[in-house]
């Protein structure tokens, strides 16, 4: 069910707007909605981890990768950047 939201914008976000919609053969209301859907997938979080759907996909990425510790990784840096 749609419902009307009335929005108080800059007037050249407002030209910016009907530009855009022009260019894209796209209603403004479409745009802004497809805009608020995507913030809301991105705010989401996972009922599993508890993280946010786009931090979601890092999970575990380097499960089982064995990391230097900070001091080897600072030494590591000046090697490269101070020879």
């Amino acid at each position: 069910m749609n419902k009307k939201l009335t929005l108080s914008l800059d007037s050249n976000v407002v030209e910016f707007a009907h530009d855009f919609s022009q260019r894209t053969h796209r209603p403004i209301s479409k745009i802004i909605e497809n805009y608020f859907i995507e913030l809301k997938d991105k705010n989401t979080t996972d009922l599993e981890t508890g993280l946010p759907r786009d931090l979601e996909e890092l999970y575990g990425i380097f499960e089982g990768i064995d990391a230097p510790d900070r001091k080897e990784m600072r030494k590591m840096f000046h090697e490269k950047y101070n020879n």
